[in-house]
């Protein structure tokens, strides 16, 4: 049975939703995975306008300069509330607390101006159990004027390993760089600072502290920030403005803070490559790819 959320001009507000989510859903503990199973769930949400306060603190944490026109990014940054509203609701059978995030990929159909009137639509979508738990996407679609020009989806993780999968695998090769390289400094406030301007307070982001108490030995980055970080600095010798374009990335391994990455990139025809690399070149945090459509 499909259920629809409806929203107008404003999100749902985050904090009561972060307050149910510190609830553990029983219903869901020591149930078999062929037993769970992610609802048919949309939330609407139109007439969003950009708060200019909460994008400025927004462009000057993730490094996009100021502009007439939004981040690729940032629609997910309106859309997070919907996100959550979605795997907050009473239907929704996993606990919010402990979702990985697995993959992100973004279409701008064209720019996006910061003045513009957006309506959101999110869903639920296709469910996978793999040998890591259960996959499922949540789809956003960004329109104005009844046409979109936006489109998101994010594969989330519900960790719950098959009996079939297999244990430890052997070590990988170090990634090999690519052609261009620069060099990420990630302050150790940085979690809060983006946590502040886009919502996302999950405290595995916030202190060391917090982030401990959910097996973390210190507080990492939001996999989102690397992504628009790597955007933002791609960004100053590409340009992402000059027709549709998909920006796709998988998050690998945490980004702890404070920190040091490496930005890694090639310049391919109509795609360049690129890698967020650990300070010793040893492991990538995110690799993805800038496609131009």
């Amino acid at each position: 049975m499909s259920k629809t959320l409806i929203y107008q001009n404003k999100a749902p507000a985050l904090l009561p939703m972060y307050a149910k989510a510190i609830i553990p859903k029983g219903a869901t503990a020591g149930k078999k995975r062929d037993g769970i199973h992610i609802p048919n769930l949309t939330i609407t949400l139109t007439g969003v306008t950009t708060d200019s306060q909460r994008l400025k603190d927004y462009r000057k944490v993730c490094g996009f300069p100021a502009s007439a026109r939004l981040p690729i990014t940032w629609p997910h940054i309106e859309a997070f509330p919907l996100h959550i509203r979605l795997m907050s609701d009473r239907s929704f059978p996993l606990p919010l607390l402990g979702m990985v995030h697995l993959r992100n990929s973004i279409t701008q159909h064209r720019p996006i101006n910061e003045g513009e009137c957006l309506d959101f639509e999110c869903s639920l979508e296709n469910q996978v159990d793999s040998d890591r738990g259960i996959e499922f996407d949540v789809v956003t679609r960004a329109s104005t004027g009844g046409r979109e020009v936006w489109q998101e989806t994010s594969t989330i993780l519900y960790r719950q390993p098959s009996s079939s999968s297999s244990g430890q695998k052997g070590p990988k090769a170090p990634p090999e760089p690519f052609p261009h390289e620069t060099g990420i400094v990630v302050g150790e406030d940085t979690g809060r600072r983006y946590g502040k301007a886009s919502g996302d307070l999950n405290p595995i982001h916030l202190y060391a502290l917090s982030a401990k108490a959910f097996g973390f030995p210190r507080a990492i980055i939001h996999g989102m920030w690397s992504k628009a970080r790597a955007i933002a600095l791609l960004a100053e010798e590409a340009d992402l403005n000059s027709g549709p374009v998909r920006v796709d990335c998988t998050f690998k391994t945490p980004l702890f803070l404070p920190g040091t990455a490496t930005l890694s990139w090639d310049k391919q025809d109509r795609v360049w490559p690129f890698k967020l690399l650990n300070a010793k070149g040893t492991a990538p945090h995110l690799e993805g790819a800038i496609h131009w459509l």
